[in-house]
């Protein structure tokens, strides 16, 4: 069964996206914390969007300045297959996206229990606390920013129950990042 993560920049009091829905603020420079972005973005997974964080990543990895400023996660970026979860978008101007408009959880559903590699769920608010409640996601990946921003998108907005997360891995960065790796918990 493939394998589906979240991998999520969140701010320390919760959120994904400041009031704007921008996420300016995750961009600490730091050479370590570069590193690690290349590292990560060498794994072969696909990728999955709601429409928000789809329209984001669009309007950033296919650019000249994405090309310039970190080469091989562009290229990660824009050679990977992505789905985007969206009822409202009229067409992918990214390449190598399909479209999905209905149905996320059973989409996903039939994606997991298909062959081919993992996958990866970047921002997607909706999205997330969607698979969440139907027990779909396997791991969280978050990287706590030091930075709080008093109001925003939740990363869990609409969650239904609690959900427990047991603590894999955890790494601090000079810039002050923190990422923390979580699994859920099995049911009692």
């Amino acid at each position: 069964m493939r394998q589906l993560l979240v991998f999520n920049n969140v701010s320390i009091d919760g959120f994904i996206a400041d009031m704007r829905g921008e996420m300016h603020w995750t961009h600490a420079v730091d050479p370590e914390w570069d590193e690690y972005v290349r590292g990560n973005a060498s794994g072969d997974a696909h990728f999955l969007f709601g429409r928000k964080t789809y329209e984001l990543m669009a309007g950033y990895w296919p650019t000249p300045a994405a090309l310039q400023a970190m080469p091989l996660v562009a290229k990660k970026m824009n050679e990977t297959p992505k789905i985007v979860f969206s009822k409202t978008l009229v067409k992918a101007t990214w390449q190598q996206t399909t479209i999905v408009r209905e149905d996320v959880p059973g989409t996903v559903r039939r994606l997991k229990n298909a062959p081919g590699p993992g996958m990866v769920i970047f921002g997607s608010g909706t999205i997330v606390p969607q698979l969440a409640n139907e027990g779909l996601i396997d791991e969280f990946q978050m990287v706590i920013n030091p930075v709080a921003l008093g109001a925003g998108l939740p990363m869990f907005a609409g969650l239904k129950t609690m959900l427990k997360l047991e603590t894999v891995t955890t790494r601090s960065f000079r810039n002050g990042n923190v990422v923390i790796t979580y699994r859920p918990s099995p049911a009692p």
